[in-house]
């Protein structure tokens, strides 16, 4: 990985090479075999991209979650698998840049550490918030021990961002920072999914593993607050981005296939058609308010808006079903031939649906945004 840094405008400028050259088209491979998109992020490591947020202080780009929000919406117009990979690694980089050791910082900025979240397990399932794992004080440290149901990148990060009951304050949760190789941690079966096949998310189970007291992030009970504060507005945003770039890119391929496919015998084209035209006037009228409620989300963010809670918990809701909408129409466009590979729109078909399950899930935001606008306590 990267050790050389790099300026911003330098490294967002490598992107588009990275995009042609690398990520797309490995894309069907990946999505094929769901093999973990390596060369992809080794491409993004030496371009400085992994640093995107990192501080400038520590070697990092310096940039904030717009700039991160514009490279996972990109990454997704040509691999979801990548996208998510890179979307859980800035996630996490939020939580270390907030409450990690200044070495890490530095090996996270200059590429040589790859993050990623644990915090959603068996016992509580997609309410993240509330971790059964428990952290223990030992002789020389902690023990951990945890059932993590889905780890993006699980054996293939360097570093989770890993959350517990705490380990003997009051409060909720507290956070840890684990390294990958931790003795005691263990992968569950390969992950072979409907969409994203190559994010290698898989549980991850913690068997007395022990990490030194200094792994805290934040302080004992705190987790929730960092959780609240740092990690969803992050995961929200760019998991919105996730979306638009993916029913993006189902658009225009929606629109070509419909421009260049000729019904021979009328001499004309889908697009000839007026309700494939109104099918494609949808998507694209969908995609672009998603782009502008996710532009207006992170204004709030930037500006500290009274409402940008409400921005955030919206974001994510709007952009998942927006997506699955938007992607279902551009296989009703594109007919039998988007049931093909070659075209590429079921991929993005099946990709398009994971937003809506991961926590906190589409459902659960409802609920959220429904206390929130009734004036009630969100949790």
């Amino acid at each position: 990985m990267s050790t050389t840094a790099v300026a911003p405008a330098e490294a967002l400028a490598a992107l588009p090479t990275i995009l042609a050259e690398v990520v797309g088209p490995l894309a069907e491979e990946i999505d094929r075999t769901g093999a973990y998109p390596r060369q992809a992020i080794q491409a993004l490591s030496a371009a400085g991209l992994l640093g995107l947020i990192s501080a400038t202080e520590v070697g990092g780009l310096g940039q904030g979650q717009r700039a991160a929000a514009d490279v996972v919406e990109q990454l997704a117009r040509h691999c979801g698998s990548t996208a998510m990979v890179v979307m859980m690694h800035y996630s996490a980089v939020a939580v270390i840049e907030a409450l990690g050791p200044e070495a890490v910082r530095r090996d996270v900025a200059g590429g040589r550490a790859l993050a990623s979240l644990a915090l959603s397990e068996a016992g509580s399932r997609s309410q993240f918030w509330a971790p059964m794992s428990t952290a223990t004080a030992a002789d020389d440290g902690v023990c951990l021990d945890a059932r993590k149901s889905w780890v993006t990148s699980a054996g293939e990060a360097d570093l989770y961002v890993w959350s517990s009951q705490p380990l003997a304050a009051d409060g909720p949760s507290t956070l840890w920072l684990v390294p990958a190789d931790a003795p005691g941690l263990e992968l569950g079966p390969t992950f072979d999914g409907l969409g994203l096949r190559g994010n290698c998310s898989r549980p991850v189970t913690a068997n007395g593993t022990r990490v030194p007291a200094a792994a805290m992030l934040g302080t004992d009970g705190s987790g929730f607050d960092t959780m609240l504060g740092v990690v969803l507005p992050s995961f929200q945003v760019l998991s919105a981005a996730f979306s638009v770039g993916t029913m993006d890119v189902a658009t225009t391929k929606a629109a070509a296939h419909a421009a260049a496919t000729r019904f021979e015998h009328l001499d004309q084209s889908l697009a000839d058609n007026p309700v494939v035209r109104a099918s494609v006037a949808r998507m694209r009228i969908r995609t672009d308010v998603t782009r502008t409620l996710l532009s207006d989300t992170l204004t709030a963010i930037e500006t500290g808006r009274d409402d940008t809670m409400l921005r955030v918990l919206e974001v994510k809701a709007a952009a998942s079903e927006a997506a699955m909408e938007v992607t279902d129409l551009a296989m009703r466009v594109c007919g039998g031939a988007a049931f093909r590979k070659e075209i590429g729109v079921e991929r993005h078909f099946r990709d398009a649906r994971a937003s809506s399950v991961m926590a906190p899930t589409t459902e659960a935001l409802h609920d959220f945004i429904g206390k929130a606008v009734c004036g009630l306590p969100i949790f």
